[in-house]
């Protein structure tokens, strides 16, 4: 998926630089697109039911690093999986730092609308969902225009919300929390322990009490952070933000957005019961680059 517009631009980027690592990590890896794929089997699962989750996260949509026909391209390979269930984790829109031009959101959340799953296709926001609408950090609340856009497009955007599915007979229920790091600048009274100046609009104890029997639960979250704080009653969380840190260089990833560092930086966590899976992301914040965690579709395969 990487168009000679693309390649032309990364090639100048790795001029400046002067360095092929440059070239590499601007033009070159973050548009590979793979899937990464991984087999959970959480305690209590129902033996009979075999689920398959595609997870989307990272998009950060925006010209000219995440092109709409690049976002068309996820689409695609994301269809191509036969995925039971497709989750969206958040971070729809790119990062001011490396937008040149924010593109119209119904243009990408069009494209996402021909995502398509037996058990649907779900999304939460991610922070720049929420920090690049102006009107929402001031009056402190949403909707997001990015929501908005999403549910416009046909695709339900969880907010501390569950629903309750079945497949071949068996129940399991799908949760979202709200984004953790939603309004920027404000320090959250009751994480005194955090590290950074965010408030968050979810809230797990809520969204819990909203699952009326004991089906097993699977958690859309953008931040996995949360993690520390999700019972053994949930069997797998599901995460973006974090890109796998985005540039790693020999399995070290230098900035990871998280106040655990690295124990929640990729991939799959296991701490007691619980199972996380972190999603290296699809596109590029801070910085147009990635080297050592190229973009990629996360398949997930839950049975007991």
């Amino acid at each position: 998926m990487l168009t000679r517009r693309q390649f032309i631009q990364g090639a100048g980027a790795a001029g400046i630089t002067g360095t092929g690592f440059g070239g590499y990590s601007f033009a070159i890896e973050p548009y590979r697109l793979v899937a990464q794929q991984y087999k959970i089997r959480p305690k209590d699962w129902p033996a009979g039911l075999k689920l398959r989750i595609a997870a989307v996260a990272d998009l950060h949509a925006c010209d000219p690093w995440m092109s709409i026909d690049h976002v068309r391209g996820v689409v695609t390979q994301t269809n191509a999986i036969g995925a039971d269930l497709i989750v969206l984790l958040g971070d729809f829109v790119g990062s001011e730092r490396i937008t040149w031009r924010a593109y119209d959101k119904s243009l990408w959340a069009r494209a996402l609308g021909d995502l398509t799953a037996p058990l649907g296709v779900h999304a939460v926001l991610g922070n720049h969902d929420w920090w690049e609408d102006r009107a929402a950090q001031v009056r402190g609340s949403g909707p997001t225009s990015v929501r908005i856009a999403l549910e416009s497009a046909g695709i339900p955007v969880f907010e501390n919300d569950v629903v309750r599915m079945s497949k071949d007979g068996h129940a399991f229920w799908l949760g979202g929390l709200g984004d953790q790091w939603a309004f920027y600048g404000r320090r959250d009274p009751s994480r005194p322990y955090a590290r950074f100046s965010y408030a968050g609009v979810d809230d797990l104890p809520a969204t819990l009490a909203k699952v009326g029997d004991e089906a097993p639960i699977v958690m859309m979250v953008h931040e996995p952070d949360i993690f520390a704080e999700m019972p053994d009653r949930v069997a797998l969380t599901l995460a973006g933000h974090t890109h796998g840190g985005q540039v790693q260089v020999m399995g070290y990833a230098p900035i990871v957005p998280s106040r655990f560092g690295r124990r929640y930086a990729y991939g799959h966590v296991q701490e007691g019961q619980r199972h996380l899976v972190v999603s290296g992301g699809i596109g590029c914040s801070g910085l147009p680059v990635r080297f050592g965690r190229p973009p990629e579709i996360v398949v997930v395969d839950v049975e007991g």
